[in-house]
């Protein structure tokens, strides 16, 4: 199988992901453009099986998401890398970000989420599936 790893700014914090995932989503929310300090973010969604901890530990930080459910953000106390997260509406699944990774050959998003909070002059693959 595919092995991945997620790996923090200071490598302190790394995370392994085996195989395919569910899903790519890119997030327009204003809560994931604050979250990573760009004007969206991406996240590649894994079984939670698929998931492990292969070094480290994380602090984390639980908030509403726009959808109204919660989400528990996992990220590096020493360099403060969001590395990971659980979404309390797809329990089954684990939120791992694409940036984490560093493998410009990961595959692009499969859809956009919260469109309708999108920065006007950013463009979108014409293939992507779109959500307000």
């Amino acid at each position: 199988m595919n092995q991945r790893l997620a790996s923090c700014t200071c490598g302190r914090l790394q995370l392994g992901c085996q195989g395919t995932p569910n899903r790519i989503s890119m997030c327009h929310c204003a809560n994931c453009q604050r979250r990573t300090g760009s004007v969206f973010g991406i996240a590649a969604f894994f079984d939670r099986g698929a998931v492990s901890l292969v070094q480290g530990a994380s602090k984390t930080y639980t908030r509403d998401s726009a959808s109204g459910k919660h989400v528990t953000f996992h990220f590096c106390p020493e360099c403060g890398s969001t590395i990971f997260w659980e979404p309390e509406r797809l329990p089954h699944l684990i939120g791992v970000a694409v940036g984490a990774l560093a493998d410009p050959s990961f595959p692009q998003p499969q859809q956009s989420v919260w469109t309708d909070m999108k920065h006007a002059w950013l463009g979108l693959p014409k293939d992507i599936t779109q959500r307000a």
